[in-house]
């Protein structure tokens, strides 16, 4: 009997496991936030349940600007039911892949590494939900694909729990 509580734990512990960034260390192409988030960028992406069904569509307009290693990315968002959102983050290039940013609706301050081509990030993020406010917690990757295409992957957290998530592929235009 305690083998196979053994064996079970071992597969629970597995099952729970989450990607390390330093797993895409030696990927290409490299990302780096200031190069590709630099000029104007379009983004089509999916708003998912907990059980991963299809809940949004949306389209994005970006405009990315850089400063040395200070950051500016303002976002249009527009979304299948017609409701419309901006958000302008505020990233800086902390060096060794690491970046931080703010925006109007996250909560403190969004800390993240990038190590080949992805970049790993995970802050709180203030939605609107059922008509109020809700504070959730994201949990972001970005994958660069090429110089003009990346795909990011966000699971929306709360309590602990996976709620939701946003498939995006982002374009340089």
């Amino acid at each position: 009997m305690k083998q196979w509580l053994g064996v079970i734990f071992s597969i629970f512990l597995v099952a729970c496991s989450s990607p390390d960034i330093n797993d895409y260390a030696n990927t290409t192409p490299t990302l780096k936030l200031e190069e590709f988030f630099d000029g104007k960028l379009s983004a089509h992406g999916i708003v998912l349940d907990r059980n991963g069904a299809l809940t949004r569509r949306f389209s994005v307009d970006l405009v990315g600007s850089w400063q040395g290693n200070q950051g500016k990315l303002d976002e249009w968002f527009v979304y299948d039911d017609g409701e419309k959102q901006t958000r302008t983050w505020y990233i800086e290039n902390l060096g060794n892949g690491n970046y931080k940013g703010t925006a109007n609706d996250v909560v403190g301050t969004a800390m993240g590494t990038a190590k080949g081509s992805a970049l790993y990030w995970r802050y709180q993020l203030k939605i609107n939900y059922q008509g109020g406010p809700l504070e959730v917690t994201l949990d972001d990757w970005m994958f660069l694909i090429n110089e003009k295409r990346l795909i990011n992957r966000t699971d929306i957290i709360k309590f602990g729990f996976k709620v939701g998530e946003v498939i995006l592929t982002i374009e340089k235009e």
